[in-house]
């Protein structure tokens, strides 16, 4: 095809590349805005479920430690010197928790010294406790993704 200045037009390839370029821009733009508004909802939902099984997790804690108060208060000679430090420790680190700061880089070291305070008071009071919440060793191989 020419135009009237007698240059050759080539409307054929051109014109799909354009459309096809416009036709890939709206869609990509499209796509983009709803991962944004999906990653969000989705961010959202599992920092609620973390924060509830941390939270869970803290509980069952505090309640172990507030129960080895109660028995010391009512036989100090119960628990050794050394588990009631510990014990101590463990109420220390709960009560130092910094549940409202989510970026505090040290919660998880925090959390793992709970976990150890807490292994550590159980076999020193030849006691069989476990927090079900989170997976334990034996349970490997029961877990599914």
């Amino acid at each position: 095809m020419l135009c009237t200045d007698g240059r050759a037009v080539s409307l054929g390839f051109e014109w799909d590349v354009e459309i096809e370029e416009t036709h890939f821009k709206e869609h990509y733009d499209e796509g983009y805005a709803d991962g944004l508004i999906s990653s969000k909802e989705e961010g959202q939902q599992v920092g609620l479920k973390t924060g509830f099984e941390v939270g869970e997790e803290l509980g069952f804690y505090w309640g172990c430690v507030d129960v080895w108060n109660s028995a010391v208060r009512v036989d100090p000679n119960f628990i050794s010197a050394r588990i009631q430090r510990t014990i101590k420790q463990m109420d220390d680190l709960l009560q130092k928790y910094p549940i409202s700061e989510r970026e505090n880089e040290s919660l998880s070291d925090m959390m793992d010294s709970l976990r150890l305070k807490f292994r550590a008071i159980c076999a020193s009071l030849n006691v069989k406790l476990e927090y079900n919440g989170y997976p334990k060793a034996s349970d490997a191989g029961k877990i599914e993704f």
